[in-house]
């Protein structure tokens, strides 16, 4: 089963230095039939203005995970860890037992990311926070892996996560078509592009929930960046 959720119908607010579309219930946008998918609780398609971002606040027993998609974030927190993701690379951040971070844009442009929280596997973890530049290459025949939290990808050039899930992303060229196949249940984004799912047209911020099938096949209207993440079904 798939169901579509078109970016014009996603929640939305404008505080002027964020504009910010939520695919699930967030801040000023109240959505008890939209609490999440599975492990998945939040999705955020924000838009952060040049020179402002989000001043320090904690979190708490929380995998987050920023994809960058145009512009770049930089990252500070209570623990010490200070990083810059741009455009196309990804950062987690493993809240557990309780971390405080800001995020800027400190760049000239606007930054257009997604936030994508997930619950974790346990609670009470140790805090922790990483990033990874991730190739620019379109890809043929299936999307990289970028983030992961199943054992047996440990060795792999991905980022941890404390959870069952997996995310993928990349670039597929127009014209192309990729299978991709589904562990749990899977939420798909399209960062870029326009794209034919099941069919249906997908475009630039539009997400799908993908239940109760093995694979789908993604078919490229345009070059597409797209991201795909495949949660369990409870947490």
């Amino acid at each position: 089963m798939i169901k579509y959720y078109p970016y014009n119908d996603l929640g939305h607010h404008d505080l002027g230095w964020l504009d910010a579309r939520y695919h699930f219930s967030f801040s000023e946008y109240q959505n008890s039939q939209r609490m999440g998918f599975g492990a998945l609780r939040v999705i955020n398609d924000d838009i952060i203005k040049a020179g402002t971002g989000f001043d320090t606040h904690p979190h708490k027993d929380m995998e987050i995970i920023t994809y960058v998609r145009n512009g770049a974030i930089t990252h500070r927190d209570s623990k010490g860890n200070v990083g810059r993701t741009e455009a196309g690379d990804v950062q987690v951040m493993s809240a557990g037992t309780g971390i405080f971070h800001s995020e800027f844009n400190l760049e000239s442009e606007d930054t257009n990311l997604f936030q994508i929280w997930i619950y974790p596997r346990d609670k009470g973890i140790k805090p922790k926070w990483d990033s990874l530049n991730f190739p620019k290459t379109k890809v043929d025949e299936a999307l990289p892996l970028l983030v992961s939290g199943f054992e047996n990808d440990l060795d792999k050039d991905v980022l941890n996560i404390h959870q069952d899930a997996r995310i993928f992303g990349g670039v597929i060229e127009r014209g192309k078509s990729i299978r991709h196949s589904i562990t749990n249940q899977a939420y798909l984004l399209v960062s870029e592009g326009e794209v034919t799912l099941d069919g249906k047209i997908l475009s630039k911020g539009d997400g799908a929930e993908i239940t109760d099938i093995e694979s789908f096949i993604i078919d490229a209207k345009k070059t597409s960046e797209i991201v795909i993440i495949d949660v369990p079904k409870i947490h």
